[in-house]
């Protein structure tokens, strides 16, 4: 079934597939059909079992209970994934299968030990609450975590566009305009300048601004830009290079989350 439907899909694609874009699809097939569903968890048996393993550093076949939380650990992997978050949906649901087998065996070692002090169970409800909260706390350290991995790769690219322009991040500090509206203007200069494709080939191939046809559209003096011609640049290249994680350090928070928004 799901060879046939990917099958079905990938004729309807004008680029080839990718491995990522072919998971993804899975998944999102696998919320909308509880058979395709089936279908989809069978197929990574697999893999389960194998994280399940390396977790519990053991061998965990079918039969041990370690598996059953396994298995519910990727089903609800499958909800709570979202594409956008920028992983995968594999390592994604490996974070959220290492999470949940950690804690059934936290939970088995607790109850052996205290197994005479225990007092009465939670009932179904509150343990499905629980059970609710744990995955909704895995999944808000995932995006955390990617977030930050995210600002770290932006973060190093960044700073090799600047070499670019022997602008070094030191030297930011000290770029930046001391008064607001000199800052910000710069900042509407340099946004200005990414979204014109003939200004953003001059600079980057150049390595200087536009100075002779930006000046027809800023209000402002050549003397102005050309003091602060080396932020204008900085500045620039975030939007150009479209390092969302840094934006949030130049745009207002309403702006960034429209921008976010339409993408």
């Amino acid at each position: 079934m799901i060879q046939m439907i990917i099958g079905k899909w990938m004729k309807k694609r004008q680029q080839p597939v990718t491995d990522k874009e072919k998971i993804e699809f899975y998944v999102e097939q696998a919320k909308q059909d509880s058979t395709y569903r089936n279908d989809f968890i069978k197929k990574y048996q697999p893999f389960i079992a194998k994280v399940a393993s390396k977790v519990c550093k053991q061998y965990i076949d079918q039969s041990r209970d370690e598996y059953s939380v396994a298995i519910e650990a990727f089903n609800e992997a499958i909800d709570y994934f979202e594409a956008k978050q920028g992983s995968t949906f594999l390592s994604f649901a490996e974070m959220v299968i290492r999470r949940r087998v950690i804690d059934y065996i936290r939970k088995e070692s607790r109850q052996t030990r205290d197994i005479f002090l225990e007092p009465e169970m939670k009932d179904e409800d509150n343990q499905q609450a629980e059970s609710l909260a744990q995955i909704n706390a895995s999944v808000v350290q995932y995006q955390n975590q990617q977030e930050s991995e995210k600002r770290k790769l932006d973060i190093m690219e960044y700073k090799q566009q600047l070499e670019k322009f022997d602008i070094t991040f030191s030297e930011l500090i000290h770029l930046c305009p001391k008064h607001v509206d000199a800052r910000e203007n710069a900042k509407q200069i340099a946004k200005f300048l990414a979204e014109k494709p003939e200004f953003i080939d001059h600079l980057l191939e150049k390595k200087q601004l536009p100075m002779k046809e930006l000046l027809k559209f800023v209000n402002c003096s050549r003397k102005t830009v050309e003091r602060n011609r080396k932020y204008i640049i900085a500045m620039a290249l975030i939007y150009i290079g479209d390092f969302l994680s840094l934006r949030s350090y130049i745009e207002p928070e309403e702006e960034l989350d429209r921008r976010e928004g339409q993408q």
